[in-house]
């Protein structure tokens, strides 16, 4: 077996056994959110079936000798049957191989991860699961954005932007979503971006409510929007923002004008240091 060069710090660390099955998360696409964990499947795996958003630069931390096999779903675009991707992974694992299964970001997290570890389960196959960084945490923080900030809320939640068919979902309750929490994060909801702002608003969101959508997170080609619930669809067709992408809905986007850490690595500073209106620095408050 041919090792990868990448080392990891002395440990027990846990074997990949033969006929085994790790789903992995790789962060939303920074190599460095990868967690160790991960980088030592990816030390041990014969095979790596991989998703459309997993960086490159990761499977070249891969022995030399694995296979690599590509599974991508990308809405669209042609793109593998969820039914097949899983009865693979069952055939490669019967065939007594070290199976790593390297999904976007965190594999609960909207990315059919369950439901690839339940095929696995009823056909006798052992599995591992090995979380990762959510786009909708840490792609919202390397834009500055804070999920939670106790001035702003005591809830997030997290939604999908479309159902199983691809289109825009019709079980979700905007009013109850509204009413219970004061920050959405949305995944996947570009497409739908129209009945996203018109479910919001029609439950009683304002036109001036904060929004901010972060494409290609945590990578090179990063691009942020800030906009309102009012404006966003303009803005979005006038800056070509285009998935993947993350939308969050709330007064905690403002908070983007004191965190914007990448700008403060570029020399600028806070556009803003109080931009809830506060009116003392926080670590004065109780």
């Amino acid at each position: 077996m041919t090792e990868s060069t990448l080392t990891l710090p002395t440990g027990n660390w846990p074997e990949i056994k033969p006929g085994w099955v790790w789903l992995c998360g790789a962060g939303p696409g920074d190599p460095g959110l990868m967690t160790m964990h991960a980088v030592n499947a990816l030390r041990q795996a014969d095979v790596i079936v991989y998703d459309a958003l997993v960086a490159p630069e990761i499977l070249e931390w891969a022995r030399d000798d694995a296979e690599k096999i590509y599974a991508g779903k990308r809405g669209g675009k042609p793109s593998a049957k969820q039914i097949d991707i899983s009865l693979t992974l069952v055939e490669l694992a019967q065939q007594g191989k070290r199976v790593m299964r390297l999904k976007g970001g965190d594999p609960f997290v909207f990315g059919r991860g369950g439901e690839e570890a339940q095929t696995l389960i009823q056909h006798g196959i052992n599995v591992r699961i090995v979380p990762g960084i959510s786009a909708g945490i840490g792609g919202l923080a390397y834009a500055g954005i804070p999920v939670t900030h106790r001035d702003v809320n005591q809830a997030v939640t997290f939604v999908t932007g479309h159902d199983q068919t691809g289109e825009a979902t019709k079980t979700l309750d905007w009013d109850a979503l509204s009413r219970a929490s004061g920050v959405l994060v949305i995944y996947m909801g570009m497409k739908h971006a129209p009945s996203i702002r018109a479910g919001l608003l029609g439950a009683g969101r304002e036109m001036d409510e904060p929004v901010a959508i972060v494409s290609q997170a945590t990578t090179p080609n990063q691009k942020v929007l800030e906009t309102t619930l009012g404006a966003m669809l303009d803005d979005i067709a006038n800056t070509e923002m285009g998935p993947p992408a993350i939308i969050c809905v709330g007064r905690s986007v403002l908070m983007r004008q004191v965190l914007d850490w990448q700008a403060l690595e570029r020399g600028e500073k806070p556009r803003n240091l109080d931009p809830l209106g506060r009116g003392k620095p926080a670590e004065l408050r109780d």
